[in-house]
């Protein structure tokens, strides 16, 4: 199995216990809200709960995408600052090396 193989493997076993984690967290306060409502029979409470876990994990999973939109965002952002300075940092070693190639000549020339 290779590296990358590997790594969409990770990613959909933590998915899964993602998912599974929210599913579970869902069906808690769904029960937590229909157990509130004593005067629900137990058809509505079935259904309650199952509309509530529903709309628990869309919300969950719209929340997750924002996450992901801005952790590709940020990660743009600072790849491209982070080249920005490597290159400043190539272009500033560049001239130390030209001038101290250009101090090393007047030295030899001059002695």
């Amino acid at each position: 199995m290779s590296t990358g193989e590997e790594r969409a493997l990770v990613q959909q076993i933590e998915g899964h216990l993602l998912l599974t984690a929210a599913r579970e967290e869902g069906r808690t306060a769904a029960a937590r809200v229909a157990s509130r409502l004593g005067w629900l029979t137990d058809t509505q409470r079935d259904d309650l709960e199952r509309h509530f876990e529903t709309e628990y994990l869309a919300l969950a999973g719209a929340s997750w995408r924002r996450t992901a939109e801005r952790a590709e965002e940020l990660r743009h952002t600072y790849e491209a600052r982070y080249r920005a300075l490597r290159q400043r940092l190539v272009a500033w070693c560049v001239l130390g090396c030209a001038l101290s190639a250009a101090a090393s000549l007047l030295v030899l020339a001059t002695a």
